[in-house]
């Protein structure tokens, strides 16, 4: 599996400069689908989903996904994928079981941290570059407006009824790393432990996690 893989999904801070994004313009339907979106996204207090992730290689892995609204999300990678994703207490947590290292990136500085916000709302803080249907489903991309060169997000619903299903996020490469999700659960309680990335359950990392 690609090293940067995880990493594409948490652009960190490039080259691209701070220039201001470039809104799309929005027709009278593109409101009332982005305000119906922000009602879905702002319902959704907890997610559990199977998903497959395709990387800017081609290269694949899945596993399972668990997401807790405001500010928490678990990538657990089936083998032998050696990657884990924790995200909690303001940082993405990145860590390399191969390669025994921790990388964090904070939550604000990447575009996937938009989706566990207190509030989503696509205006002020979000910039909608751009936003497109297909039979039965909507897509909708969005940056940082005061960092777009963070990245960008894409996400993909279903239609009648609205469900996530998908997002894309691209770094300023134009390199893509795309995650499908399957058999979604949405409601219940989740172990917080799952949010919560101890080192001292993996021995051997070359330098401590810091918040």
């Amino acid at each position: 599996m690609h090293r940067r893989t995880l990493l594409l999904l948490l652009p960190a801070a490039t080259l691209l400069g701070a220039a201001a994004p470039i809104a799309t313009p929005l027709t009278a339907e593109d409101r009332a689908d982005l305000g119906r979106i922000e009602a879905y996204l702002n319902g959704i207090h907890t997610l559990k989903a199977h998903f497959l992730q395709i990387a800017p290689d081609g290269s694949t892995a899945e596993g399972t996904a668990w997401m807790q609204r405001p500010g928490r999300m678990r990538f657990q990678y089936d083998p032998p994928a050696p990657l884990l994703l924790i995200a909690g207490h303001g940082v993405f947590v990145y860590y390399d079981r191969e390669l025994r290292q921790v990388t964090n990136i904070p939550l604000g500085q990447t575009p996937l941290g938009i989706l566990l916000g207190e509030h989503v709302a696509f205006s002020g803080e979000v910039t909608v570059t751009g936003i497109a249907r297909r039979p039965g489903q909507i897509q909708v991309t969005v940056v940082r407006t005061d960092s777009p060169g963070d990245g960008s997000l894409t996400l993909v619903f279903s239609d009648s009824p609205l469900a996530m299903r998908q997002w894309t996020v691209t770094d300023a490469q134009r390199q893509e790393t795309r995650v499908t999700l399957y058999n979604i659960e949405l409601g219940g309680t989740f172990d917080q432990n799952l949010f919560v990335f101890n080192p001292s359950d993996y021995p051997g990392l070359e330098r401590p996690l810091r918040h």
